[in-house]
């Protein structure tokens, strides 16, 4: 009988420095394993950062994970690899579409502003506006801007004058019943004013958590902060404009946002650009 042979070197595949490991594009989609945790998802994105290449892999359950792209860091069909950001493609055949999942309009240029407006509380909540629903405002011609609180918005409403051409819309955060943003909404809804509003304490709370990579929102305390605590939860330094930079970043569509938010934004759009 032939003998067989064995490789006298046990140490596992990914600990043999002296193999060279293939590259392999991190195409979306693509399953790999990360060797120090084990940890094993399909490619959502690949990011440029200060410290280097990133790739974000999302597990059976819809957990995501940031992974640095280091030399031979992944399995490959039990295969060491080294993943590596995929070349820029030509765009793929067919329509394209917006951050909202709208069909985009080729060749379209902004409308002039219509006298209709939308307003949302606060700064963030116009950028992550702007982030989805951008290239759709532009087209509709529809402004937004923000308030600086709910406070403001029984003095803003009488000073718009919303008309049949000139309606309304407000988007506030935290708008449940019995709360202080309820009782104002009643006082200025109308015909020509819809105010409309998700469940969260802020906006930040409407990106959903798997697209940051973390389990969930914490709780923070009554009496907190609340941007303040959810850092301190999170282990994010106590930046809470840094923070936001970070949660911004990781918004790249309609998909990474929940359904509370993006239905009452989608309802103001509508509102807005109905006919007179």
């Amino acid at each position: 009988m032939r003998s067989r042979s064995y490789d006298p070197d046990l140490t596992p595949p990914w600990k043999r420095p002296a193999t060279p490991a293939p590259e392999v594009a991190a195409e979306r989609d693509l399953v790999v394993e990360e060797v120090s945790t084990g940890f094993c998802g399909a490619v959502v994105r690949c990011e440029k950062t200060a410290e280097g290449p990133t790739v974000t892999l999302e597990d059976r359950f819809g957990k995501h994970r940031v992974f640095p792209m280091a030399p031979r860091g992944f399995l490959l069909e039990g295969r060491v690899v080294t993943l590596v950001r995929p070349s820029a493609a030509a765009p793929a055949a067919g329509p394209r579409l917006t951050a909202s999942g709208s069909l985009a309009v080729p060749g379209a240029r902004a409308r002039v502003a219509r006298a209709g407006r939308i307003y949302v509380e606060g700064r963030h909540d116009a950028e992550l506006v702007e982030r989805v629903w951008g290239d759709d405002l532009r087209v509709e011609g529809v402004v937004v801007e923000y308030l600086d609180g709910v406070d403001d918005l029984p003095a803003i409403v009488a000073s718009f004058a919303p008309g049949p051409d000139a309606r309304l819309g407000v988007l506030v955060d935290h708008l449940v019943p019995g709360s202080k943003e309820s009782r104002i909404a009643a006082e200025v809804t109308g015909e020509h004013v819809l105010v409309a509003g998700h469940p969260y304490i802020d906006v930040w709370e409407a990106v959903k958590p798997s697209s940051l990579g973390i389990p969930a929102w914490p709780a923070v305390p009554r009496g907190q902060d609340w941007k303040t605590g959810v850092c301190r939860a999170l282990g994010w330094p106590e930046n809470t404009g840094a923070a936001w930079q970070r949660i911004l970043g990781a918004v790249h569509s309609y998909k990474d946002l929940q359904p509370e938010l993006l239905g009452r934004v989608e309802e103001l759009i509508d509102f807005v650009t109905a006919p007179g």
